[in-house]
C-alpha cells in the first residue's frame, strides 16, 4: 500500500503539502511504556515514517494493564521489538529504529539527539528525565515532555502547559527542584500532565509481581490505560500540532 492510501483521510484534513512535511520529519522517543507506546501508535498512524524508540525494558504482567506492547504472549519480549513489530504492520514502509537500551547520562552522546526534529521524553527515571531534557533543550529538536500519569483516573483532567507552569504534579515538582540546583533548560519544553491527585489503595498488589517486572524504583504507583494512553495520545498530537502550524499559511485557511 501506498503512503497516499494509508492516510488518504489525514492527508483530506491537513493537505498534501502538510503531509510530505509529515513525512519528512524524525523523531525519537525515549521510554515505550504506559505514556510512549501510545505515543509511538499515535505518530505513525498520523503519518510519522522516521521514528526511533528507546527503552530497555522487557514486557511483564504486571504491564499489561496499560501497555500497548504488552500481551500475555509478550512478556519477557524487549518492548521496543515488539512495538516496533507493532507498527510496521500499521506501515511496512516506515523506518522505525528500535533500541533496547537506557537513556542516561552516561549514554547520552551515543543517541546524537541534533539529528532529530522531535524529541519526545516518556521516561520516569528523574535523573534520566532530567539529564534528557537538558541536553534536548539545548538542539534545534522540539521537544515534548509527560510528567507523572501515575495516580490519575480523569482523563478529562489531563493538560498542556510549560514546563514551568506545570501544577499539581509531584514528578514537576521534584524536576523544578532539580534545576534550582544549577541545570537548566535552554528552551520552553510543553509537557503533558494531570493537577488530579490520588493515592494508591492496594498497597500489596504488586506482592507476587513477576519477575520481569522492572520493579527497580523507590515507590510504584497505580496506572491505568484510560489516562495513561492520553497522555501519549496528546503527545503525538502536539507533534502533529506543531508540524501543522509550521505549515499552515500553505495548506490551513
Amino acid at each position: 500500500m501506498e503512503y497516499n492510501e494509508l492516510f488518504a483521510r489525514t492527508e483530506l484534513l491537513l493537505g498534501s503539502e502538510t503531509m510530505r512535511e509529515v513525512a519528512s520529519k524524525s523523531v525519537i522517543l525515549f521510554g515505550v511504556g504506559g505514556v510512549g507506546s501510545w505515543c509511538a501508535e499515535g505518530l505513525i498512524r498520523s503519518g510519522i515514517t522516521k521514528l526511533t524508540i528507546v527503552d530497555s525494558d522487557k514486557v511483564a504482567v504486571a504491564n499489561i494493564n496499560r501497555q500497548l506492547p504488552a500481551t500475555t504472549k509478550t512478556v519477557g519480549m524487549l518492548k521496543v521489538e515488539v512495538l516496533q513489530n507493532r507498527l510496521l504492520e500499521i506501515n511496512p514502509n516506515a523506518e522505525i529504529t528500535s533500541i533496547p537500551e537506557i537513556y542516561c547520562p552516561e549514554s547520552a552522546e551515543s543517541f546524537n539527539l541534533s539529528k532529530y526534529d522531535y524529541v519526545i521524553d516518556a521516561i520516569d527515571s528523574l535523573s534520566n528525565k532530567i539529564d534528557l531534557l537538558c541536553r534536548a533543550s539545548a538542539t534545534n529538536a522540539v521537544v515534548f515532555s509527560s510528567m507523572g500519569a501515575g495516580l490519575r483516573l480523569d482523563p478529562q483532567k489531563i493538560r498542556v502547559a510549560e514546563f514551568k507552569k506545570v501544577r499539581g504534579c509531584k514528578l514537576a515538582y521534584a524536576l523544578r527542584q532539580r534545576l534550582k540546583k544549577g541545570e537548566t533548560l535552554k528552551k520552553p519544553i510543553l509537557c503533558v500532565y494531570s493537577e488530579e491527585i490520588n493515592k494508591n489503595n492496594g498497597e500489596n498488589a504488586l506482592a507476587n509481581a513477576d519477575e520481569n517486572s522492572s520493579f527497580r524504583k523507590a515507590r510504584i504507583n497505580g496506572t491505568m490505560v484510560q489516562v495513561t494512553a492520553v497522555f501519549g495520545f496528546t503527545l503525538s498530537g502536539l507533534v502533529m500540532q506543531d508540524i501543522v502550524n509550521g505549515n499552515s499559511h500553505k495548506t490551513l485557511s
